[in-house]
């Protein structure tokens, strides 16, 4: 019994001196390797080891803004959304994953997910949306045309919408239009998707989002292809009836 004592002492001992030398030297403890079956959370922030913050899953009550080079902004646009953020290296958000779905009192769905990937420093440049709402449902996929950074950062798109709201309403357009045709601007070059009159569409636009081509078929499986005008007139339709 007395070596029992003798040995626990010594190795009481011993740990209060490993203690000590953690706490004088800073040294760490070993990473530790949890493993669980399940978790019930609120927000997960994954990070780097300096802290950087790199994926965001989160609920809707704590769902984060936007990220810019380490900054969060306020977002409460997204207030009514949960889902994830993809942050690159530098802090700044990379795409995300948003989803909504409820009804209403009075019987109204009000329903939406979108999957986004931007461009560096930018806005999206290819996104996978859906919604589903009273009025109608439409799945897309949107591919776009979106400015570097240096021609045009999201700070000055957020500018160029103040500036527009200030104009009269009938100077907008030309407004948008000379940004447009100056580049700054993202613009919509591929939209793929179901239309409200329950027909499938491709559309195919040049660089100032301008409508060019367009794959249709109707909800009664008429198939067609129109080739439309800088104003957006049709300018020839080709179908199975129609000749050259």
């Amino acid at each position: 019994m007395s070596q029992l004592r003798t040995f626990l002492a010594g190795a009481s001992t011993m740990a209060s001196a490993l203690a000590a030398v953690f706490m004088l030297t800073g040294a760490k403890e070993p990473p530790r390797h949890e493993h669980f079956d399940e978790i019930t959370v609120g927000r997960i922030n994954i990070v780097e080891p300096d802290g950087t913050k790199r994926l965001v899953i989160s609920n809707k009550a704590q769902f984060p803004g936007d990220f810019t080079q380490g900054k969060e902004g306020a977002r409460p646009d997204r207030s009514s959304f949960a889902g994830m953020l993809f942050i690159n290296e530098e802090g700044t958000e990379n795409g995300g994953l948003i989803q909504k779905g409820s009804i209403t009192a009075d019987g109204k769905i009000s329903s939406g997910l979108s999957l986004t990937f931007d461009r560096f420093r930018q806005d999206q440049a290819l996104q996978l949306l859906n919604i589903d709402s009273a009025a109608h449902q439409q799945t897309v996929i949107k591919i776009n045309d979106v400015p570097n950074f240096k021609v045009t950062s999201m700070e000055e798109v957020r500018r160029f919408g103040e500036e527009a709201r200030k104009l009269p309403a009938a100077e907008r357009q030309a407004y948008w239009q000379k940004l447009s045709e100056q580049g700054r601007l993202s613009n919509n070059r591929i939209w793929l998707g179901n239309t409200g009159e329950k027909a499938s569409s491709l559309q195919l636009k040049d660089a100032q989002g301008r409508v060019r081509m367009m794959l249709l078929v109707s909800a009664e499986g008429k198939a067609e292809i129109q080739m439309l005008d800088e104003t957006g007139k049709v300018s020839k339709t080709i179908s199975p009836t129609s000749k050259e």
